[in-house]
């Protein structure tokens, strides 16, 4: 009897992994089915946004099924990203993460929602971008030296605006700070957008920002781009110097972007959304419409993006030590 019991409880096991491995790859075969959820832990308006809505499009156009991108902005990107991190790891709710959320923020924060590399599968890594040291056209300077001279006879009085703790924005002006030894204070802000409505208007002094969230205010000339933060200069800024050729040697702190999904999301789904970004990524069209944006196309495999990740994490928890900068 006891046997019997236990043959069929066996038996029982067997159909239903059976039967949960083939919904499973019926679910990836038929993905998507329905609206997929782009998670952009910041505000509108920012970059985040700007790259989240266009890899969004592409993937609407490409499945028919919409795309909706939903911000969630708080913690330098923390909210947002831990959302994705619990969520089902089925491919209908993916994350547009970001140096902040997952190289800078473990070694910023002293404590984390999410592990940065263990809660999530990588898809691709969609784009590098410089930021951009950019001052209110009121600020009497027009290069690095300057600023730097204008801080040292000015202790305290210079307002740096970020999009929030722990970005590379604000870890950019840190960087700042500690190879210059000026003084400035930080205000962070929920994103970029309302960061930049404050720099316009006076209220701060000057920002680090991700280039292409920046880029029609410098050329309406409501701001003034002293500088870049990459190693290299910008295509849309071409004769703006970075900070490294400005009298800095040494600086940079550019910023990335890419779509992660949950851990555990089946590769096959993972594998199906790395091909269709990399094929937009690999176009012409992509290429040239990021660039005029201040943004380089990347691609690459998802084991790509987590490798770099890791090297990035590596990279920036060096950086976040030397500024000195940390958040409880």
């Amino acid at each position: 009897m006891h046997r019997s019991i236990r043959f069929a409880a066996g038996l029982i096991a067997v159909v239903a992994a059976s039967l949960f491995a083939a919904s499973l790859a019926f679910a990836q075969a038929t993905y998507p089915s329905k609206p997929i959820r782009m998670v952009v832990p910041f505000p509108p308006g920012g970059t985040t946004d700007i790259l989240a809505r266009a890899v969004a499009q592409k993937l609407t156009e490409a499945w028919g099924q919409q795309v909706i991108v939903d911000n969630r902005p708080g913690a330098g990107g923390n909210i947002g990203s831990d959302l994705v991190a619990k969520a089902a790891p089925d491919g209908y709710t993916l994350l547009m993460g970001t140096v902040g959320t997952h190289a800078i923020n473990p070694s910023l924060y002293a404590r984390m929602p999410y592990d940065a590399q263990k809660d999530f599968a990588p898809v691709i890594l969609v784009a590098g971008v410089p930021n951009v040291l950019e001052v209110n056209p009121s600020l009497p300077v027009h290069t690095v030296q300057e600023l730097i001279a204008y801080a040292r006879a000015n202790p305290g009085k210079l307002n740096f605006a970020s999009s929030g703790n722990g970005t590379s924005i604000h870890l950019s002006g840190e960087l700042f700070k500690a190879m210059t030894g000026v003084k400035m204070t930080h205000v962070p802000y929920k994103g970029s957008a309302p960061a930049l409505a404050d720099l316009v208007g006076g209220q701060v002094q000057l920002m680090f920002d991700n280039l292409p969230s920046s880029l029609g205010l410098i050329k309406g000339g409501k701001l003034r781009a002293i500088a870049v933060t990459s190693t290299t200069r910008s295509s849309a800024l071409p004769d703006v110097p970075t900070i490294a050729e400005s009298g800095l040697p040494g600086y940079e702190a550019s910023s990335w972007f890419g779509v992660l999904a949950p851990a555990r999301t089946p590769p096959a789904i993972v594998d199906k959304l790395n091909a269709v970004i990399g094929a937009w990524l690999a176009s012409p069209e992509a290429k040239e419409k990021l660039a005029s944006q201040g943004a380089v196309a990347a691609g690459g495999t998802p084991a790509d993006f987590a490798h770099y990740i890791a090297s990035e994490t590596v990279k920036w928890a060096k950086v976040v030590k030397a500024s000195g900068a940390h958040i409880d």
